[in-house]
């Protein structure tokens, strides 16, 4: 069932187009991600949501009640919505503890004040942040305030949050702690999460369902994690998504070629009449070997990482990254170094039209 459901949206700045006709829905107890590039417009879109942007046409339904639709004089002011939301830079108040912060909602709302102290401590505590009820914002870590921000967001019961880029501020090991402690957050309470990222590997880890979007406002895809990543619409998504590869393959009579070439592709063909291919496949899905069946090709740079060995690979004209294990590479001989041979087979790849690769490289 459904708790968001929004209809033909469009929104301009000035004469910057920033949403043109998008329609989408959310569905009741999911953590739905929209994700793209910068610039795209995902902001733009919760804070539509939220109700601090109204915008030039179309509908916002939230739990079966218009919330804003221009052409009928509707835009219910975001106080009244429902919905709790986190900010990038917390807009944790400075002057007020974490307590104060927290309770400043129902303090609002004219709670008593028994009620007001329990509910807070028990948000408090459920956040990790037992104990430090009375310090303030200046006294916590980043990671402590954004503890603070999303409890002022659920304490009072609001059934969807709205949570905008909120660990891009975080180190890399905090924002690996909170993106797991948000999803164990959405399930314990039940909550609708939307939540807004450019970041690929938050966006899979926290996800029931994802919105890829491209550089317009346009939604390329829905769908859950496993089938943004392996399944992808276009090269713009798979692209978008992670490294990735993408190596031109061209028909000759009945045969496919690989790059400038005349090396026979040693996999399914692809379905379809176009002259022109792209194979699109991840480094993770590429295999290298000293010799065997497989494409020939010559190891242009070899790069070690520390924990895995990165080789970019020469076929016929057509480059392509893959990368295996050091522990691996040194167990099966598999070190190799610039200007050695070697061989490529596949564990999986996607066909595109070549056409399409264009707007890609746009991108």
């Amino acid at each position: 069932m459904e708790i968001i459901r929004i209809e033909g949206i469009a929104k301009s700045y000035g004469n910057h187009q920033v949403h043109q006709n998008l329609t989408l829905s959310i569905e009741r107890g999911e953590c739905f991600t929209l994700l793209g590039p910068s610039g795209c417009g995902k902001t733009v879109l919760l804070r539509l949501i939220a109700g601090f942007e109204t915008p030039d046409a179309g509908r916002i339904t939230i739990a079966n009640t218009v919330v804003t639709d221009p052409a009928a004089g509707i835009h219910i002011p975001p106080d009244q919505r429902g919905l709790g939301v986190v900010f990038q830079d917390y807009a944790v108040w400075p002057h007020m503890t974490v307590f104060e912060n927290v309770a400043y909602p129902l303090k609002i709302a004219k709670r008593p004040e028994n009620e007001l102290k329990n509910r807070v401590m028990e948000i408090v505590e459920m956040v990790g942040m037992k104990g430090l009820e009375r310090r303030l914002p200046s006294e916590l870590s980043g990671g402590q305030q954004q503890r603070v921000a999303l409890a002022r967001a659920l304490i009072a019961n609001s059934s969807l949050l709205l949570l905008d880029e909120p660990l891009s501020n975080l180190d890399a090991n905090l924002r690996e702690e909170m993106r797991f402690e948000i999803k164990e957050l959405q399930r314990k309470l039940n909550v609708t999460v939307l939540y807004v990222t450019h970041d690929q590997e938050i966006a899979l880890a926290i996800s029931d369902r994802l919105a890829i979007m491209d550089q317009e406002g346009k939604v390329r895809q829905i769908g859950n994690p496993w089938e943004i990543f392996e399944r992808p619409a276009d090269p713009f998504v798979f692209n978008f998504m992670g490294i990735a590869n993408f190596v031109p393959v061209r028909r000759a009579g009945e045969a496919y070629l690989v790059g400038n070439g005349e090396q026979i592709i040693p996999w399914e063909p692809p379905k379809g009449d176009a002259p022109k291919w792209i194979a699109g496949f991840r480094p993770s899905d590429v295999q290298i070997a000293p010799q065997g069946a497989g494409l020939r090709g010559t190891v242009k740079r070899a790069s070690f990482l520390g924990a895995m060995m990165d080789y970019l690979i020469e076929v016929d004209g057509a480059h392509l990254r893959t990368s295996i294990e050091t522990h691996e590479a040194v167990a099966r001989g598999l070190m190799f170094k610039e200007g050695e041979n070697c061989v490529i087979s596949f564990r999986d790849l996607l066909w595109f039209n070549a056409d399409s690769l264009a707007e890609v490289v746009k991108q």
